[in-house]
Order: C-alpha cells, then sequence, then structure tokens
C-alpha cells in the first residue's frame, strides 16, 4: 500500500494474509446466513462482530513486545490452569460435559485458551533451557509435565478433542526445539501400543461409539453413524458448483446435525460445490504458509517456535474438522477456524493470529526488543 496515502499502522498490517481471511469469513457469514433460513441472527451477525472485535484484539496483541510474550508465558499459563480446575468444581454442563464457565456475558471454555497457552509457555520454556540440556530429561520431564496437567484436566470434562489438540501443539513445540527424533519415535510405538488398552479401559462408552462409527459409520446410520453419514451426503450432493446458495436441503431440513459448528463445510459445500470448497482450502493455505515464513525468518528462537506452535494449533483445527466431516477422521467435535458460529473458538484463533503478526513485526525490527 502506498504510505504517502495510508497511515503507517494500516500499511504495516500484513493484508496478504488479511485479505484472505476476511474473503473466508465472510464466505462463512454467508453459509451461516443460510442455516438460519435466511436470517443474520442467530449465527451470521454475531460470527461477523465477533470476528471484527477480535481482529481488534488481535492487532493489540500484535503490538505487544517479545519481553512481555516472555513474561506473560507463565502467568497465563498458571491462571488457565486455575480456570480448568474452576470448570470441574463450578462448571456449566452441557451436551453431557462440564467444559464451560459461565461469565454472564459470554460462555467460556477454558479448555480452548490453553491450545495456545501452550505453546506460549513451551516456546519460553525451550529459550530459557541451555542448548546443551534439550537432548536430556531436562528438557522432556518439565515439558511433559506442563503438557500432561492441562490435558489431564481436559480429559476429565471429558473432551479428548481438546486435550489431543493440546498434546499436538506441545509436541510440535518440543519436536521443532530439537529433542531427539528417536524420543518421538519411541513415543509413537509406545502410543500404538496402549491404543488397544485405553481404548476398553480409558474412554468413555460414547467416545467409543465415535470410534467405531468411524471405522463402519454404515452400520449404525441411523444412530452413531448418522452425522458422518449426513455430512458426506451434504458434501457429495453439492457437485462441482453446489445447490445454490440458500438452496442446501441437507441443512434447511434439519438433516445435517449442527449445522451452523462442527459440519459448517458441509452446509458450505452442499452450497458452494466443490468450487468452494478449493476456495476454503486454499485460503487456509495462504495463511499456513504466510505463518510458517514468519516462523522461518524469525531470528531467535523464542519468536520462531511461538509462530511455528501457534500455526501448528490452526493447522489441527482445520485438518482435523475437514477430515472429521469428510469421514476421515473420528467426529470430536472440533470447529473450522473462522467459519463455525462459536465465540471461544474465534478467540483462540485470533489469539493465535495475533501472535503470529506479532512475531511477523518483530521480524521488521530484529535487533529491538519493543
Amino acid at each position: 500500500m502506498n504510505r504517502s496515502v495510508v497511515p503507517d499502522a494500516v500499511a504495516r498490517q500484513p493484508w496478504q494474509m488479511l485479505i484472505p481471511l476476511f474473503a473466508l469469513v465472510c464466505l462463512g457469514g454467508a453459509v451461516l446466513y443460510s442455516a438460519a433460513g435466511g436470517h443474520l441472527q442467530p449465527y451470521a451477525l454475531s460470527h461477523v462482530i465477533r470476528f471484527l472485535v477480535f481482529l481488534v484484539m488481535a492487532i493489540v496483541i500484535s503490538r505487544f513486545s517479545r519481553n512481555l510474550f516472555r513474561q506473560a508465558a507463565y502467568p497465563i499459563y498458571g491462571g488457565i490452569i486455575v480456570l480448568l480446575v474452576l470448570v470441574e468444581t463450578i462448571g456449566a454442563m452441557g451436551g453431557g460435559s462440564q467444559r464451560w464457565l459461565n461469565l454472564g456475558f459470554m460462555t467460556l471454555q477454558p479448555s480452548e485458551l490453553m491450545k495456545p497457552a501452550i505453546v506460549l509457555v513451551l516456546a519460553k520454556f525451550y529459550e530459557s533451557l541451555p542448548a546443551s540440556m534439550i537432548g536430556s530429561w531436562r528438557g522432556l520431564v518439565p515439558a511433559g509435565v506442563l503438557i500432561g496437567i492441562p490435558a489431564f484436566l481436559v480429559i476429565l470434562q471429558p473432551d479428548l478433542g481438546t486435550a489431543l489438540a493440546i498434546c499436538f501443539g506441545g509436541a510440535i513445540i518440543m519436536f521443532l526445539a530439537g529433542l531427539p527424533l528417536w524420543w518421538f519415535v519411541s513415543a509413537g510405538v509406545a502410543v500404538m501400543i496402549t491404543i488397544p488398552i485405553a481404548f476398553f479401559t480409558l474412554l468413555h462408552g460414547y467416545q467409543r461409539n465415535r470410534v467405531l462409527t468411524f471405522l463402519n459409520p454404515e452400520e449404525d446410520p441411523l444412530g452413531t453413524g448418522y452425522h458422518i453419514t449426513q455430512s458426506k451426503i451434504a458434501i457429495g450432493s453439492g457437485g462441482i458448483f453446489g445447490k445454490g446458495f440458500g438452496n442446501g436441503s441437507q441443512s434447511h431440513l434439519q438433516y445435517l446435525p449442527e449445522p451452523h459448528t462442527d459440519f459448517v463445510f458441509a452446509t458450505m459445500a452442499e452450497e458452494w460445490g466443490m468450487i468452494g470448497g478449493f476456495f476454503v482450502i486454499a485460503v487456509f493455505g495462504i495463511v499456513l504458509f504466510w505463518s510458517l515464513s514468519v516462523a522461518r525468518r524469525s531470528p531467535d528462537r523464542f519468536a520462531s517456535l511461538l509462530a511455528a506452535g501457534m500455526t501448528a494449533t490452526v493447522f489441527f483445527y482445520v485438518a482435523i474438522n475437514l477430515m472429521m466431516v469428510m469421514g476421515l477422521a473420528p467426529v470430536v467435535g472440533i470447529p473450522l477456524p473462522f467459519m463455525s458460529h462459536g465465540g471461544t473458538s474465534m478467540l483462540t484463533n485470533m489469539i493465535c493470529i495475533g501472535s503470529i503478526m506479532a512475531v511477523n513485526r518483530w521480524n521488521q525490527k530484529p535487533g529491538s526488543f519493543s
């Protein structure tokens, strides 16, 4: 942009990422408008307003200094742990799970906030750890504890999908920090061995049903396999160009469950077709590619780990949701970023975007900690 016309604060924003993101949010608003039967309420208007409010928050976050991020890492982590404990004691119930705190003006899901928080605290941990200790137990055990405490509290809710997301973000940071590869291979083998045991002993009944449904959804198409069966019908019926805006029968006739949250991509694909699906995937590709380029350009360890971990967090949301609605992964209740209706999900993803924007600003001033 021409800085002689546009204010410097506006010109410095990463518009190569923000403009595609605006387009994605607008498409999400249109899909939510259609899912509500052609009404702005209760989904589309609040979706766009939340994005604009949280965009302002992300821009504010992008102005924070490296030192402020570093100093806030452990207090933020500790504060969210306290919130997770409060969820266990006074949290609101919904859908058989205890995951939310009713704040009056909004319902907060603290486990969502732990996704970026675990990235922040581990980036701080590995930055302060001498390079010679990263390959020792000092690089593994404390980080494992930092990941394990919130993951355990989230599993108690129970919310397996969010617990896996926390572990995924933490594992990415550990890998990028330089922990030995054979540790990850050994952990993978151990997980493969314990999966059958965990399936029968640790998972709740509804969680086991989700796995069995994923393996064979046609066995009970009107029961446990209903969600994924209707999702695949909606996506397939859209064809190449879709049925047209506002003409999605699966969502309008209420065959498709949760058309405005977990299965919003199926709602979109039915009306906008394969073209709409390619657009959504392409925009996520642009956002993630830009985010990775920010991480690669970062001159210091903390900033690089922070940007890469926040990118991995958004990627986990996108990948699991798209795989879920296409029948490539069990239904775990993870919304699609910037398209699904949900305040805490939007908040979490915009925190990730704001943190990456902050690293991008630091990259423009590599010698400064401001």
